[in-house]
């Protein structure tokens, strides 16, 4: 083991669990004042629901021993001591238990990404139960085709960095496919005066998510090295043309939009992330840019079809990590890093072929079995509020706490 190596792991680990906090304070200063808490609690339950599906079968159905290329055996049911202590199978310089934790912040932060799609409707008990299958029945999975030994998309040869299609195309898609199958339920729409509640909250997330994609991205690396320094400048760069591409774009309102510049910040970062350690440094400025625009004009076009994507999380998630997916196919280079493989510009079709059906593959399964796990939890128990619920905002219907700003204490009483 190589102490270096695992250090940097864990400080990834740390960064990118910030992410989700992060994701909650991003969508959270989007919404209306009155479903502030309830907005950022649902990154918050993410986090509770996810760490204990991950140690007790998530990482094992993920990374566990590979069966018909599919999924991995249960053979690692509650990470035995013996299993976590010895070096990782998928990182030979660090131990086991480092990786598990590398890895389980990325199945955290998945499920957190979808709450934007619906945000201030989803009742609290739904959105458990479907973040429990949905990491189960979609996550895991991809997750294992992708990463996983044996698995058959990484057989194919499909190249995926840090997570563009294990994390930002399953969520992605999973945004678009709740928001179809809860289509017909009403949503009460907020005066445009007084929404998003809190602009500067939404900066904050989104420096914050910047800074914790340098763990998300870097730490990918898995080792501290050239790679994960590549990684690094990739990352910050396509964040930055991604940002100015997106505040260009809104310029045909007159002036830019603070909102849309940090959205677009939050898009160069997704499309980088399946590139960002294959990938020189001035491809990452034309991933970052095309991705901005491309989730840009994919934000009107979701508006113009009535589909109900409360935060567009589809168009920034979905389409730029399919982007990102199918750009790595072209920039990527082994002079970047010799693990990797040669682009199209290089004169490889092979690996864009694998990444455009990688994509597409999980676009298919990702679409059809979070709408049918959205319908089931809908039938059984509910998905959506009452009217009266978004009426008084979530936060009182769902939280003692009320609301941070307004919360008031009971009187002292003698006893």
């Amino acid at each position: 083991m190589n102490t270096g190596d695992t250090a940097w792991v864990l400080i990834s680990s740390s960064l990118v669990m910030l992410m989700t906090p992060a994701i909650g304070l991003f969508y959270g200063g989007m919404v209306q004042q009155k479903n502030l808490l309830s907005t950022i609690m649902l990154s918050f339950i993410t986090l509770l629901v996810v760490t204990l599906q991950w140690i007790i079968f998530g990482y094992s159905l993920s990374f566990g021993a590979d069966h018909g290329h599919l999924i991995g055996s249960l053979s690692g049911l509650g990470l035995a001591a013996a299993t976590m202590s010895q070096v990782s199978t998928y990182a030979p310089t660090i131990p086991q238990s480092a990786y598990m934790l590398f890895q389980m912040k990325f199945a955290i932060i998945t499920p957190a990404l979808i709450t934007g799609a619906f945000a201030e409707r989803v009742r609290f008990p739904a959105f458990i139960l479907f973040t429990l299958i949905w990491s189960t029945l979609v996550y895991d999975p991809v997750a294992h085709w992708v990463w996983g030994d044996g698995g058959w998309l990484r057989g194919m040869g499909c190249l995926d960095f840090a997570g563009g299609t294990v994390v930002h195309v399953t969520s992605g898609v999973a945004a678009l496919a709740t928001s179809i199958a809860l289509h017909k339920k009403k949503r009460m729409v907020a005066d445009p005066r007084f929404s998003p509640f809190s602009v500067p909250l939404t900066l904050f997330g989104a420096v914050l998510l910047w800074f914790g994609w340098f763990g998300f991205n870097g730490g990918s690396a898995l080792a501290a090295n050239a790679v994960a320094v590549q990684a690094l400048v990739t990352t910050n760069v396509a964040a930055a043309a991604a940002a100015l591409t997106w505040m260009v774009l809104s310029l045909y309102k007159g002036k830019p939009s603070a909102v849309g510049t940090a959205t677009g910040a939050v898009v160069g970062l997704v499309a980088i992330t399946p590139a960002c350690g294959y990938v020189d440094t001035f491809s990452s400025i034309i991933i970052g840019a095309v991705g901005a625009a491309l989730s840009f004009f994919s934000i009107k076009l979701v508006e113009k079809l009535g589909i109900d994507d409360s935060l567009d999380v589809c168009a920034c998630h979905g389409m730029a990590g399919t982007w990102g997916a199918l750009a790595t196919g072209i920039f990527a280079s082994k002079l970047v890093n010799p693990a990797g493989a040669d682009g199209l510009i290089h004169g490889n079709w092979h690996l864009f072929l694998a990444q455009a059906t990688a994509t597409i593959v999980v676009w298919i399964f990702s679409f059809c079995v979070t709408y049918a796990i959205a319908k089931v939890v809908d039938l059984s128990i509910g998905f959506t509020v009452s009217r009266k619920e978004q009426e008084v905002g979530l936060d009182v219907a769902h939280y003692w706490d009320d609301n941070l700003e307004t919360q008031t204490r009971p009187p002292l009483v003698e006893v």
